[in-house]
């Protein structure tokens, strides 16, 4: 692990870490040495998370339950992050839907239902933790997707949320440059997720989505939590100290 960077005893905030890539990353910062405050709406799976945190790390994870839509969670989120720490060193923005849309079959509720939790949300967090990310020259880590990057059918709203989310990143990196608080995103393929079937896809749909997927990436498979959060990790890490403003492809070529 040497080669992603080691966290010892910084201050990280990761959304939406009750599964997925979120929960992934939360678990390899606290073996890198961070001290991790887990925030998710699923209070069991956000749980079994921080159990796993705890086994290879010094720091027990503070877990912070809430709905990063409604503005009081978050802003409670983020004053009992600090209370609870002291400090913020790291901010990783995970937290995010996904439903397929299009012109003609999407609806102005499931474009705000995307919206409000894939941009509005991380804009919030982010400019409630700005301040705290100043004071320790600290870094922002947005887990965006290929889907802001290019055009997919039937993916209308999600791509053009994904889209914002990189021009978030770049604009936000520009502005926070000269303070010395670096922001990146990673913009990952089809991982081996529940996200489809958090979508409403049936197991069974939702294996066969996986496995035409592997037709997308060059390299002929979809790919892991850990192949993320690794990326995350050296991003949010002083190896990356000279890299801000990136969007960071983890996609087996996705083509």
């Amino acid at each position: 692990m040497a080669c992603i960077g080691r966290l010892d005893d910084k201050v990280a905030l990761v959304t939406g870490a009750s599964s997925g890539i979120g929960a992934g990353t939360a678990i390899l910062f606290s073996q890198l040495g961070a001290r991790v405050i887990i925030t998710g709406r699923n209070e069991e799976n956000l749980k079994k998370t921080a159990e796993q945190c705890s086994q290879d790390s010094k720091y027990k994870p503070v877990l912070l339950i809430g709905d990063l839509t409604k503005e009081e969670d978050t802003q409670r989120i983020v004053d009992e992050a600090i209370a609870a720490a002291g400090r913020l060193d790291i901010l990783v923005n995970n937290a995010g839907i996904y439903y397929p849309s299009s012109i003609e079959t999407s609806s102005l509720e499931r474009f705000d239902k995307i919206i409000n939790t894939n941009v509005r949300s991380v804009y919030h967090i982010t400019m409630l933790c700005v301040p705290h990310l100043l004071k320790t020259k600290g870094n922002i880590v947005n887990v965006s997707s290929v889907a802001g990057q290019r055009a997919l059918p039937n993916n209308l709203i999600y791509c053009m949320s994904k889209g914002a989310l990189d021009q978030l990143t770049r604009c936000v990196a520009l502005d926070l440059a000269p303070k010395q608080v670096r922001v990146n995103s990673v913009n990952p393929g089809l991982i081996d997720t529940n996200i489809l079937r958090r979508a409403g896809m049936s197991e069974e749909e939702s294996a066969k989505s996986m496995e035409q997927g592997k037709e997308l990436h060059a390299l002929g498979r979809v790919g892991e939590v850990s192949e993320v959060a690794s990326t995350i990790a050296f991003l949010a890490s002083d190896n990356a100290s000279f890299i801000t403003g990136n969007t960071v492809a983890v996609d087996g070529c996705f083509r």
